[in-house]
């Protein structure tokens, strides 16, 4: 068995096996799962610009055709040289795939799979940990500490020095996804350019900034049941260019890490408690969080979630009606909040 611990993740990446020859990114926190991947398939070839060293496959093609990904893996490369695949995420089945792949010992091939969070005995995750030739690699958000790093070395990269105090207010609205974080930290550094050091008016002039559109904002407002706030909301991300489809992800993974906090606390009265564990939420959004987690149940959220997977499905599918899809699938989901809170 090839089971990797989340703190590992990055060590046994540097030190896999010569005969290890896939590798499987999963979890939660699907920009780290991202970035890890992109990583490993960079750093398995001479020039990840050459298209015919990093292949790009979406996972739903492989969905499709099965026996592609093995052929693809098998396939020698024309100038020779090592090569990587590199497979996206997918909602669907890609386990027979994978698992043709780990039948065979690949020669000078990598391949790279990018997955959501899997469970224990889910199957794509067991036939990975169960082969000699792979690595499951668990990606959760980052931890206090974690993050504290991510911070720091993030912005001595740009030439800026942070106070431990300072990371602190930072560290309350990063850590939910690891590519949202590293945007974020850009956008500080791009502010602080030239200062030496983040100040706390930093902190909060960047992320005090409501002159764009906030899609936090719209995603709240769905969940709260506040039509006239999502209508004008939506409005205003068409007109900086953010379609309706680009928000029923992060609205899925909202309702997901709502329902996990609503479950946790069991209608008991700790919702204190579940707003300091939840990580990645903006110190501006705790209000908002508060009544959601007061009105929701997991059995309605449950339904609510379904809903959106089958949004998320739909855009996908038939990406001409994507957007109407998307804001149909949302103005439910506000309708729903209001159902409940009348309850």
């Amino acid at each position: 068995m090839v089971a990797v611990k989340a703190a590992d993740v990055d060590r046994a990446v540097a030190n896999r096996r010569s005969d290890v020859n896939l590798l499987l990114f999963y979890g939660p926190d699907a920009g780290r799962v991202t970035e890890r991947a992109r990583m490993a398939a960079r750093n398995a070839v001479a020039d990840p610009s050459d298209p015919f060293q990093l292949i790009r496959l979406d996972g739903d093609s492989i969905a499709e055709q099965p026996g592609r990904l093995v052929e693809e893996a098998s396939t020698f490369g024309l100038f020779g040289g090592k090569r990587a695949i590199w497979v996206r995420p997918t909602g669907r089945n890609i386990t027979p795939a994978v698992a043709a792949c780990l039948d065979v010992a690949l020669v000078d091939t990598l391949v790279v799979v990018e997955a959501g969070d899997l469970a224990k005995n889910a199957p794509l995750r067991t036939a990975c940990e169960g082969s000699p030739r792979a690595l499951a690699l668990p990606c959760y958000s980052d931890d206090g500490r974690d993050l504290a790093t991510v911070i720091t070395e993030t912005l001595r990269g740009y030439g800026l020095a942070i106070d431990p105090e300072v990371r602190d207010l930072l560290a309350d609205s990063l850590g939910g996804d690891r590519l949202a974080t590293r945007g974020e930290l850009e956008k500080l550094a791009l502010y602080a350019h030239g200062q030496g050091s983040v100040t706390s008016e930093d902190v909060e002039a960047v992320v005090s900034d409501v002159s764009g559109p906030s899609i936090d904002a719209v995603i709240d407002a769905a969940f709260l049941g506040d039509r006239l706030a999502l209508q004008a909301g939506l409005e205003q991300l068409s007109h900086h260019g953010t379609a309706p489809a680009a928000v029923i992800a992060l609205a899925l993974r909202h309702g997901l890490t709502l329902l996990g906090h609503v479950v946790r606390l069991g209608g008991g009265s700790d919702v204190e408690g579940a707003l300091r564990n939840w990580r990645g939420l903006h110190f501006r959004r705790k209000a908002a969080a508060t009544r959601q987690l007061k009105l929701w149940t997991p059995d309605r959220l449950a339904k609510v979630i379904e809903a959106l997977q089958a949004a998320a499905l739909a855009t996908r599918q038939t990406p001409g009606l994507a957007d109407a899809a998307a804001s149909h699938a949302l103005f439910v989901l506000a309708s729903r909040a209001r159902a409940a809170a009348s309850r």
